[in-house]
This record gives C-alpha cells, sequence and structure tokens, in this order.
C-alpha cells in the first residue's frame, strides 16, 4: 500500500501520458485526414505507439474520434467560459467590454487551430456521421459556452443594460454577428486575418448587435 502523499505508481502515470499521446495524435489526424480518411495506423505512427496499444486504450476509431472531438471542444469551451466571465463579471463600458469580450472569443481559432481543423473536417463530413456524435460535441462546447453567454445577458438584461427578452436567442445572435464573417474569411481559421481586419469585424458586429438589443432610455 502507499500513502496518501506518496506519488501515484509509475505505470499509472505511464498509461495516462500514453492516452494523451494517443489522443494529441489522433486529434492531428483526424483534423488533417477527416474521420473517414484516418486510420488507426496513422494515428498509431503520430503517437510512436504500436496500434495494439491504442486498442488497449479505445475499443475502436468511431469511439477514440468521439472521445478527441468532446474533449477539443471541452478545452474551447472552457477558454469561452472564462472570456465570458473575464468580460461581463463587471460592465462598466457596455460596448468596449462586448468589443474585448468578441476579440477574445474569435481568438480561439487560432489559439485552438488543432480543435478547429477538426471543426473543418466535422462540417465536410456531417452527413457520414451520426448525428449523437455530433450533439455530443455541440454539448460538450458551444452549446455550453453560448447557454452561459446568454445567462449573463439575462443579467445585462436585469441590469437595464440590454432589452433582451429572450437571452438565450440574443447569445445565438451574439456570436453569429461577431464571428461568422471572421469563420468564413479565414474558412475556419485555415488563414487567420490581420488583427485590424478581425477588429473592424468583430467591431461592426457588436455594433449591430447594439442596435437590435441594447436598452433604450426611458422618457
Amino acid at each position: 500500500m502507499t500513502s496518501e502523499n506518496e506519488a501515484p505508481p509509475a505505470p499509472r502515470r505511464g498509461l495516462a501520458e500514453k492516452r494523451q499521446a494517443i489522443t494529441r495524435a489522433a486529434r492531428t489526424v483526424f483534423g488533417r485526414d477527416g474521420y473517414s480518411r484516418a486510420s488507426i495506423d496513422a494515428i498509431a505512427a503520430e503517437a510512436g505507439v504500436s496500434t495494439r496499444t491504442i486498442y488497449n486504450h479505445f475499443a475502436g476509431k468511431e469511439l477514440l474520434f468521439r472521445t478527441v472531438v468532446q474533449e477539443s471542444a471541452g478545452q474551447v469551451r472552457d477558454a469561452h467560459l472564462e472570456v465570458v466571465e473575464r468580460h461581463l463579471a463587471k460592465v462598466t463600458d457596455l460596448e468596449a467590454d462586448l468589443v474585448a469580450l468578441s476579440l477574445a472569443w474569435v481568438a480561439a481559432l487560432t489559439t485552438f487551430a488543432d480543435h478547429f481543423a477538426l471543426v473543418r473536417q466535422i462540417n465536410a463530413e456531417a452527413a457520414h456521421l451520426p448525428k449523437d456524435l455530433l450533439d455530443a460535441w455541440q454539448d460538450a462546447g458551444p452549446r455550453r459556452a453560448v447557454t452561459e453567454l446568454g445567462t449573463r445577458f439575462g443579467e445585462l438584461a436585469d441590469q437595464g443594460l440590454l432589452d433582451a427578452p429572450d437571452p438565450a436567442r440574443a447569445a445565438q445572435h451574439f456570436v453569429l454577428l461577431i464571428g461568422s464573417e471572421v469563420t468564413q474569411r479565414s474558412y475556419w481559421g485555415s488563414y487567420p486575418l490581420a488583427p485590424a481586419e478581425t477588429e473592424e469585424i468583430v467591431t461592426a458586429g457588436v455594433q449591430a448587435f447594439l442596435r437590435a438589443y441594447a436598452a433604450r432610455p426611458t422618457r
């Protein structure tokens, strides 16, 4: 037996490190080749392990893909939740705070480039992937982040800063207004935009959002 203060035994650490190496490699290969074309052999080569090692951790390619998609989406979700907390916990200048939030939000396209390479492949193959897998991806990442944004917009509405009877829908509109053009022009982050271009796009998106949702002064 080991005491509470002793480090976990090396084999357990080794298994965790091996699993991480496999999922990192799988994210790279799936992001490069897509689900259909990716092979366990290619993932094993990328990870520097045997195919048997992969099957010791994952029952097959579909489970590995599901795991990678959900874990990767969760990392981006956590980054977006932190952005929402940082910029909307205390609002001092609504437009400026929303622009700052937007710039940090769309920066994920380059910060998590390997994830959005995976997203490009998911979108390309969506018709050939199980719907429950697509829903699991959305639930693990984008939906959770936008739900939290909607909660914050509801708080801003309660404070009289927004006129948003449906904060969840307002959050959906916001993300589309600040992110769609950046996503399209950069081809999901394949060709990152210049910072000035990104700022111009998201600022225009925030201003359009506020024209629709900013609270109007009462007479």
